[in-house]
């Protein structure tokens, strides 16, 4: 492979990066489910070389690991949200507290709510 095959395949992952990194910012996670087939072929090319036909990669590798500290922050944000959700569940079919003596304590918060249509 000659040295400009090997920077075409830098640079198309390196503006495969550049829009994973949009898509992270922008909140669009099914963009980057449909980006990371492509970048492991990518990768997969490049990694394909021998050590000594591999161009410089520092800029690429820095993209690299920029976005997957965003991808952990997302799936950090997820996470949260998850279990927040999880949170307003159990609010919402009792709320459980403590005594004094540390005995708990569980509140019945359902209530049924029935609309009735009169003429």
């Amino acid at each position: 492979m000659t040295d400009e095959a090997h920077q075409d395949l830098i640079d198309e992952l390196d503006v495969l990066l550049d829009r994973e990194r949009d898509a992270l910012l922008e909140g669009k996670l099914e963009q980057i489910a449909e980006l990371m087939s492509t970048k492991e072929e990518l990768i997969d090319k490049i990694n394909a070389l021998d050590p000594d036909e591999r161009p410089v990669l520092k800029l690429v590798h820095q993209k690299v690991t920029r976005n997957q500290a965003l991808l952990n922050s997302a799936l950090d944000g997820i996470r949260a949200v998850a279990t927040r959700m999880a949170d307003l569940r159990r609010v919402r079919s009792g709320l459980e507290t403590y005594d004094r003596r540390g005995n708990k304590q569980t509140f019945d918060t359902k209530t049924n709510c029935k609309v009735e249509k009169r003429a």
